[in-house]
């Protein structure tokens, strides 16, 4: 597949591709039965699931795609690699318990 920014550059489509794939498993496996809890139908869960990974694909073609800049691209310190995927690991355990909460109040 043949990716180009705005700019008309060749961009590679692996780190798109696997955003896009890793949205789609999140946002089917987990997406139906979370809004299940809540009383919401069947389709309109499933409907629910296909906007927000709609959404995730768009956002992620925005940010790997077409904004991408290939001649800024630089190698990254260890330093600064371990504190994004420190900062990663926090933002994740986060919006989990924040997913959780409802769950347990009833």
């Amino acid at each position: 597949m043949r990716l180009e920014n705005r700019w008309g550059q060749q961009v590679d489509a692996i780190p798109f591709a696997v955003v896009a794939l890793t949205g789609l498993a999140t946002c089917y496996s987990f997406g139906p039965v979370y809004l299940l809890t809540f009383g919401v139908a069947v389709p309109r869960a499933l409907v629910l699931s296909t906007a927000a990974y709609c959404l995730v694909v768009g956002g992620a073609y925005y940010r790997l795609v077409w904004t991408y800049r290939p001649e800024y691209r630089s190698e990254v310190s260890v330093g600064v690699r371990f504190r994004r995927l420190v900062l990663a690991m926090l933002v994740s355990v986060g919006v989990i318990a924040l997913f959780a909460l409802p769950l347990l109040v009833e």
